[in-house]
Parts: C-alpha cells; structure tokens; sequence
C-alpha cells in the first residue's frame, strides 16, 4: 500500500450526481478523484427534464450557465383520446420565489455543464476505470480500480448507478420491486404537425404513449424524446445473459446473495434490437395518435422496465451512496436526476466539513437521515404515476380516462402538481438538525418558514452596501441573514473551546447579508439553501453552530 494514490474523497460515477457531487467538495477545497467505467462521457439525453430545484442546486454549484438557453421551455401537457384533447395541464414557478427555470434539457448537457465547472475547480472524471474491489478500514478505503491502480481515500462514494460497485462492495442492498412490462423510450427525428410548445401524451388501449420536445445541437426543430409502454409488442431476442454492467456488480458484491441480487435486478428477458424498437414506434406512432407521421433518423433507441428500489442504508463505515445508486425511480415526473442532484447536495457540505476536519463525523449520517425519508416519498409517487399510467384493468383505465383526467383540468391541482414535482417543497424539519416539536406545530398553524425548510433566494445586500440574492452568496458557504439595523461588525464563527479538541472550526464564518424583507429575525441558512437556525440576536447563531460541528446533530 506504499505506493497507492492518496485522496480525501473518490466519487466514482461521473454521472450528474458523481459531477455535484465533486463540484460541491471542490468549493471547499477538498480533494476529489472521479472515475467512471465508461470510455467517454455518454452523448445521448436519458433523462431529459430539470425541474425547479434541480435548476437551484445547479445555479448554487455554479453550473447552470446558459442551460436555460439551450432549454425547451415545454411547461405544457395535452392528453389526447385519438385526436381530442382530453386534458390541459400547464407547468410553471408554483409561486415559490425561485429563479431558477424548470428545463426541458438532456441529461447530457446537464452533465457537460458539471464537467465544465468541475474543469473550473481545478477537476476532471477519469475515464474507462471500472471499480474492481473495495476493503476499508478505520482510516478509508483502498480500491482497486480495473486498469490495475490501487486508490486509498479517506471516503468513498458510489454515484455509479442502480447496479452500483460500490454499494455491492459494501454491502449496501437496494431491494425493491418490478412495476411494469416493457417501454420503449427514444429519441427521433419526425416529420409531423405536433405543436413544439408541450408536452403530449395519448391514451390508447394498447399503452400510453408520450412525446416532449427536446433541444436539438444541430438546431432542428424536429427532435422529439418519445416515450411508450409496448407490454404486447413484438418478441426480441432472447437475452444470453445479465448486462455487462450487472454482471459486474455481481463480481464486486462481497455478500453470498451477489448473483442472485445482479439476476433479480435485471433478469433473463426478451431485449429488441434497435431496428425492432424502431419498428415498433414506426407502427405505434400513427396507431395511437391517429396522426400521419414520418419517422426520420433515430437519435437514441432503448428499451426498459420499471423497477422500484430504495437502498437499505446510504452509509456503511467510509462508504456512501447518492443518486441512482441509492433509489432507483420510475421515470415519469423527471425526479431521478432531481432527487440524486439533491444528494448531492445535502452530502457535499456535510463531508466537506468532516473531510476538513472542521465537524465531527457524525454530520455524515445526517446525511441518510434527511434524504432517505425524502427519496422514500418521492419513490411512492412516481410508483404511484406509474400503476396509473400502465393500468390496463377496466376499472384501472376508468379511474385514469374518466376520474382523473377531468381532476387535472383544475387549476388548483395543476398548481399541486408543479409544486410537488419541483422539489421545492422539500424540507427536513423532522430530521436531526430540523425544528422541535413546538416549532414544528407553530410552522404549520402560522405556515411560516421553519428551521429545516428550503428558504427562497431572497433580495438582500451584502456589507459593502451592494445589492445581492440569498442563493448567490452560498456555493459551499453558510449565509446569515440579519435584519439592517444588526449589520454591524460582529462574528459567528465558533472558537475552539466551542467544540471540542477534535475539530478546528477556523473556517467556518457564515457570509453575513442584511436582509430587506422586513423580517426581524437573524436566519442561519446551510450551504444548501435550507434555514439552520432562527433568532433575534445574531450572536446566538454561533453556539447552534459551534453544537452541530461537535456533536454532528442539534437534536
């Protein structure tokens, strides 16, 4: 082990929350490796939407640069029965104050502009190294990488994935269950007279169909991201065995049950080749639209079912899992990049401070502590979306065709819906750094912002007197906010004696912003947006803080 590499933290997954990840730790001037197992960044556009949060997480990282005007800004979505629209539903800022725009974009350029910022950061993913075996001990990890390198890391985080290497290197179970037959899912070139400013969907007996205009880099307008469930489509070829991938899970896993759990996850089962998927959308498309349409040149072809999975811990000892690689969702709602953008996140800063030795590690399993519960609700919703969309039962099709369909015409539920799938409601007020229960019950009888919730980009200045928002003055730092007659000099940053001998809390001063909106309180805001502490004197936000590094919880 002499001559292994030596790094703070390696992430492997350069996937968007691999990139996030990184790019939050390198704003604190942790070292970060990230590798991955492809050969080259992937070009095609996987996932495909960027809801509000995810928009707000980017901005703070310092990546969203002009993804917004690369963007389709389809914020609506028609269902048709044949050719007669059965349902309006339109998408937009649910009143929340954000900035940040929901985008139709690929998931491709999401994560070029990660690798960009992380490039800024003085970072870069490395290429074709597959992570073979992992073995850690009190002080890190050492792995074993397929290129034949050994690297040792103080922490290792696997972002690689629903067949993650590192989760089956330690242990980390996702069980979960299977939700559908197949969908077909591409990305194609058409020659049709579909309006480009929405979404659009089509109820038919034979499955669901979906289409989504997405940005073409050519600058066509006639690129289209299509979606359709295919249960009775055509047979494929049988498969000869698990995806690569899978199998290299199972290689990795350091339980009895590897095979079995990589076999379960993926399956022996009919795959089409890309001239039968093709084929299939050839016949489905006019089928189910009733629409003369001619398909072009094909983008991107694949084919999936849906599996529900959520992992049985996010931490074990040095090694951590986000993303993909910890909840595995269905992909109606765009919540998959989302929720792993927000683990990101959340872990980022915690294991930044525990990385610099500035909190106790303890922090770390905040981190489990806040997010599971969150990707817990979200997997129930996008479950939930999916029974509906594949419902096939008379009465499963009733209550999609009839009930709800006329229920998504309201106003009311189409505010209910942006709001929900914006992430923007997400807050961690119950959690370990959340309120107590007296807050809590005040919170919702007054719906006032409380200690854990997402607070808003607010308009504030900064101490040279120049104007400034909220979300702008964190990127990796914590922010407090104090009303304009306290803007004085004054520091909150804990002192040695605060926190113990093992932790040198030296960097650890919170941005201070006076706030304009007339609120007399000073608000302690984490470096991802959400309220740390409330209290009328400012002074009081140093012991809270001074708390949470030593003891890794204030509850």
């Amino acid at each position: 082990m002499a001559d292994a590499e030596v790094i703070d933290v390696l992430v492997v997954g350069a996937g968007p929350t691999g990139l996030a990840l990184a790019c939050g730790l390198r704003l604190q001037g942790v070292g970060v490796r990230v590798v991955d197992r492809r050969a080259a960044p992937a070009t095609t556009s996987r996932a495909n939407f960027v809801h509000a949060r995810g928009s707000e997480v980017l901005d703070r990282l310092g990546a969203l640069g002009d993804l917004p005007e690369r963007s389709v800004r389809a914020m609506r979505i028609t269902t048709y029965l044949g050719d007669r629209p059965m349902m309006r539903v339109r998408f937009g800022d649910p009143g929340l104050r954000t900035a940040a725009p929901p985008m139709v974009v690929s998931q491709a350029l999401v994560e070029d502009g990660l690798r960009r910022r992380l490039a800024e950061l003085g970072g870069a993913p490395e290429w074709g190294a597959r992570l073979t075996g992992a073995l850690q001990d009190d002080d890190g990890v050492t792995a074993e990488l397929s290129d034949g390198r050994t690297v040792r890391a103080r922490w290792l985080v696997g972002c690689d994935g629903t067949d993650s290497a590192v989760g089956a290197a330690a242990a980390i179970s996702a069980p979960g269950v299977r939700l559908s037959e197949r969908f077909l899912l591409a990305d194609l070139h058409l020659d049709w007279d579909l309006d480009r400013a929405g979404t659009s969907g089509w109820v038919h007996p034979d499955g669901m169909l979906g289409v989504m205009p997405m940005p073409d880099p050519d600058g066509r307008a006639d690129l289209w991201r299509l979606i359709a469930y295919d249960p009775d489509g055509a047979a494929g070829e049988q498969a000869t065995g698990m995806p690569d991938d899978a199998a290299d899970a199972a290689g990795t896993k350091a339980t009895a049950d590897a095979a079995q759990w990589a076999a379960d996850a993926y399956g022996r089962r009919s795959r089409l080749t890309e001239e039968q998927i093709l084929d299939r959308f050839r016949a489905i498309l006019p089928g189910r639209t009733g629409r003369q349409v001619r398909v072009l040149e094909p983008v991107w072809l694949s084919e999936f079912t849906i599996h529900r999975r959520l992992a049985d811990r996010y931490r074990s000892g040095r090694v951590l899992v986000a993303g993909d690689a910890a909840h595995a969702h269905a992909p109606f709602g765009g919540q998959g990049m989302l929720t792993g953008l927000g683990d990101a996140e959340n872990l980022a800063w915690k294991l930044g401070l525990v990385v610099r030795g500035l909190a106790s590690k303890a922090l770390v399993d905040t981190y489990e502590a806040e997010r599971r519960p969150l990707a817990a609700e979200v997997l129930r919703g996008t479950a939930n979306v999916t029974k509906v969309n594949v419902a096939r039962s008379a009465a499963g099709r009733f209550l999609r065709d009839q009930v709800l369909v006329r229920l998504f015409n309201q106003p009311w539920v189409q505010r209910w819906a942006t709001f929900t799938t914006s992430q923007l409601w997400v807050s961690y007020r119950s959690g370990p750094l959340g309120a107590g229960p007296g807050e809590r019950t005040a919170a919702r009888l007054t719906r006032r912002v409380c200690v854990g919730d997402r607070v808003p980009s607010l308009a504030c200045t900064r101490a040279d007197g120049r104007a400034t928002r909220l979300h702008d003055e964190l990127g990796g730092r914590w922010a407090l906010l104090v009303p304009p007659a306290e803007t004085g000099p004054g520091s909150v940053r804990p002192g040695p004696d605060d926190v113990g001998p093992d932790v040198e809390p030296d960097d650890v001063e919170p941005t201070r912003l006076s706030r304009t909106d007339g609120v007399p309180e000073a608000w302690l805001v984490r470096p991802d947006g959400h309220l740390a502490w409330r209290g009328t004197d400012p002074a009081g936000a140093g012991p809270w803080l001074a708390g949470l590094l030593r003891d890794g919880r204030v509850r």
